[in-house]
């Protein structure tokens, strides 16, 4: 087939097939029918992901290559900030951001084990996990119903001659009051990590200024997880205007290697052979110098070019999940007496991930639940609900140690009781919506 061809006109046959069968095989689904199984997430994409992964996997570079640096920038652009670093999951993009801040470059403000953290209990547990695996305390505050985000009214009283920092998310895609956590964090001169793997392409107005979130705080962090607002299958990033956070950042996630060299690439800086670190003889190869305990965090090229493909289409995306939402909303009016609905934050315009539902007293959210489900309608619980009541948080629950709680969690308990969430994705038509609304509105009665 390919002995008369160049290996450029073999790749580019090899491409166009790749796109006729994307086309045919995998763009071409059946329309939505009464009874079908509507999930709460699914990928959205064509033939311009496809094509972009077989052409990545033809060169066989694997790691993080052209395409890697392709969306790196392209990703910073579209936020708006200087620096972004892909990594291979939004839970390492978590981990990259937080052992950032740990960094004896940071000096008096280096994270240190048995500082404190504030966050909340009611999310995901992997923006919680690098603060336990590391020794420092996180400092659980309640949250609001129905913004599900930190009640930022009881910061002041969570702060300690501990605290360092801050690191919350927006809970699937309602920003937190970031005005007030910005201005808490610098009155007390405390790092910010804003969780925004749930949330990309959200809006909020801080100083009448719009600005994505995941770029008012000091480090945003992305995941790219299929259910996620876009996707590479696995995949993360950090991203960060301070040019120091981000040469520490990607230091931890390359090994913790103190050399900037791209995989493959020797020497950027020319002095790679005569300088002299730590305790090491002068000379010593900079390509193995190590200015931190550092892990290998790197996202493959392949995932990285299936994340150009859908960056460009990400701004629809972003619309298609608002319509979703809105529709969801009115649809459910006259349920209010039964269901608390959501509410965006003030001064924000929310990416939404997901229609989160709360049920008002009479009405027993696991038989609500299990009725929905029964009519083909795929729901999530607010992930953990209240994370220290997990079995993970058992042998400090029994100690008394390694985490403390400001105040009552009683919003966070009622989450736990009481809330679930259905979905909004891209891929959701109108007649999917509707189905979703009528089967809520079928159980209740």
């Amino acid at each position: 087939m390919f002995e008369e061809m160049t290996e450029q006109q073999a790749r580019e046959q090899i491409l166009e097939m790749t796109r006729n069968y994307c086309e045919k095989y995998h763009n071409k689904k059946k329309p939505y029918q009464k009874g079908d199984r509507i999930p709460y997430a699914s990928r959205v994409y064509d033939a311009e992901e496809m094509v972009n992964l077989v052409d990545s996997s033809l060169e066989f570079w694997l790691t993080a290559g052209r395409y890697t640096d392709e969306f790196e920038h392209a990703f910073a652009k579209y936020l708006g900030v200087r620096y972004c670093s892909l990594v291979n999951s939004g839970s390492s993009a978590n981990l990259l951001a937080f052992m950032t801040l740990t960094s004896p470059l940071l000096k008096e403000r280096q994270i240190l084990p048995g500082d404190e953290v504030i966050t909340v209990a009611a999310g995901f547990p992997t923006t919680v996990s690098p603060m336990i695996q590391y020794g420092a305390v996180p400092v659980f505050v309640d949250v609001t119903i129905p913004q599900y985000n930190i009640d930022p009214s009881l910061l002041e009283a969570a702060w300690s001659p501990k605290t360092k920092a801050v690191m919350l998310a927006h809970t699937l895609g309602n920003p937190f009051d970031l005005k007030a956590v910005r201005e808490f964090c610098d009155r007390h001169n405390l790092w910010l990590i804003e969780d925004n793997c749930d949330a990309l392409g959200s809006v909020y107005t801080i100083n009448g200024e719009e600005k994505l979130t995941g770029t008012i705080g000091d480090i945003g962090t992305s995941s790219f997880y299929p259910p996620h607002h876009m996707t590479m299958g696995e995949g993360g990033a950090v991203y960060t205007d301070d040019p120091l956070l981000n040469r520490i950042a990607r230091s931890f996630r390359d090994w913790g290697r103190d050399c900037i060299c791209a995989p493959g690439q020797d020497n950027l800086c020319g002095h790679r052979f005569d300088r002299q670190y730590g305790e090491l003889p002068v000379g010593y190869d900079h390509k193995y110098v190590y200015s931190h305990f550092g892990y290998n965090l790197k996202a493959t090229d392949m995932q990285a070019a299936v994340g150009c493909a859908q960056l460009r289409k990400f701004p629809s995306f972003v619309e298609r999940r608002i319509h979703n939402f809105n529709y969801l909303k009115e649809a459910l009016k006259g349920t209010e007496d039964k269901l608390i609905l959501p509410e965006a934050c003030a001064n924000s315009k929310p990416s939404w991930f997901g229609f989160l539902i709360t049920c008002k007293e009479g009405v027993d959210r696991n038989k609500l639940v299990q009725e929905i489900e029964s009519r083909g309608v795929q729901t999530r619980m607010l992930f953990a609900g209240n994370l220290t009541k997990h079995p993970c948080f058992d042998q400090m629950r029994a100690s008394g140690k390694g985490y403390r709680i400001a105040g009552s969690l009683e919003n966070t308990d009622r989450i736990m009781k009481d809330t679930f969430w259905i979905g909004v994705y891209p891929g959701m038509t109108d007649e999917m919506l509707q189905a979703m609304a009528d089967a809520i509105k079928d159980a209740l009665n």
